[in-house]
Parts: structure tokens; C-alpha cells; sequence
């Protein structure tokens, strides 16, 4: 097996249709702006209530829900800060990268989505977040096919696509 192919867009991750979209969360999974508040708002509250119940969770794990509306089949909610001290570290930033792999290895995804993990709300810096989550996609072997990046902004997909040519 060989690494997923990379892909960035510049797009809302909410409207992908892949297997799964990852959810830039904290470790309760409460779900409130940025990437997770898009998510809530297209795909349902049902989303939260989910993921919720599945937590609090380890800062760098990630675990599994519905998808609700949205036109991906599961979330795969990646806990990149604490709900109280919105920070996260490098450390934090691959772990939860390589968790959601992991997750979406089980659930049998070949497409996931994801946001650039920790660099809203927590202040991570574009580029460091874009180097480790290519090392760390680029690292992973099994049957997920493709992963998108899908960041909204310009200057974020300008880090993206600078990471994935190095």
C-alpha cells in the first residue's frame, strides 16, 4: 500500500463529498466556531450530541460520528486543543493528524477531508501545520486513497500547496 494522494482546495469542507471529513475539535467535543461550527450548521446538531457523548477525549486522539446532512458518511472529530485553553502544540497537531488516519482506516474511508488542524481558534501557524500534516499523510500507508485539504482561506492554501511540493 502507498501513501494517499494530496489534494488542496480552496473549499468549504462541510459541502466535500468524500468518506469522512475531519473536525478540528477540542477534547470535549463541544462544537462551536470555525471548522466545527460549519460542520454543526450543515450537517446538524445531531452531529455535537454524537461526538459529545463520545468525550471528553485525549488531546492528539480522534473518534467517529455520523455525519448528519452533510454529503460525507462520518466526522472524524480530532481533538487539536482543550475546550478551556484554546493552544495546541506541534506535538498535538500530528498526533491528531495520524488519529484521524487511523480512524478513517477503521471505518474503511478511501476519501477524507481535512481542515488545517489548530490553526483557527488555537493560533497554530499555517506553515508548521501544513509541513507536519503532509509529513504525516505522506507517512501513512494503508486504504485511504486520497486526502483534500480544504482551507478557506488563500494564505493557508498557498502553505498547503508549497508543503505537498517539497
Amino acid at each position: 500500500m502507498s501513501a494517499p494522494r494530496i489534494r488542496v482546495v480552496r473549499q468549504d469542507i462541510a459541502t466535500l463529498d468524500v468518506d469522512a471529513v475531519v473536525n478540528s475539535a477540542n477534547d470535549h467535543l463541544w462544537m462551536g466556531g470555525g471548522v466545527a461550527g460549519a460542520l454543526k450548521g450543515a450537517g446538524g446538531s445531531e452531529i455535537e450530541r454524537e461526538a459529545m457523548a463520545k468525550g471528553p477525549i485525549a488531546l492528539g486522539e480522534a473518534v467517529v460520528t455520523g455525519a448528519g446532512r452533510l454529503r460525507a458518511r462520518h466526522v472524524i472529530h480530532a481533538a487539536v486543543m482543550a475546550q478551556l485553553v484554546p493552544r495546541t502544540t506541534a506535538g498535538t497537531v500530528e498526533r491528531a493528524t495520524r488519529s484521524a488516519l487511523a480512524r478513517a482506516e477503521e471505518i474503511g474511508a478511501r476519501t477524507v477531508a481535512f481542515p488545517a488542524l489548530g490553526t483557527g481558534v488555537a493560533g497554530f501557524p499555517l506553515d508548521e501545520c501544513a509541513r507536519l500534516m503532509i509529513r504525516a499523510v505522506r507517512e501513512h500507508s494503508g486504504t485511504v486513497e486520497e486526502v483534500v485539504f480544504a482551507l478557506r482561506g488563500d494564505d493557508a492554501a498557498r502553505a498547503f500547496e508549497s508543503a505537498a511540493r517539497r
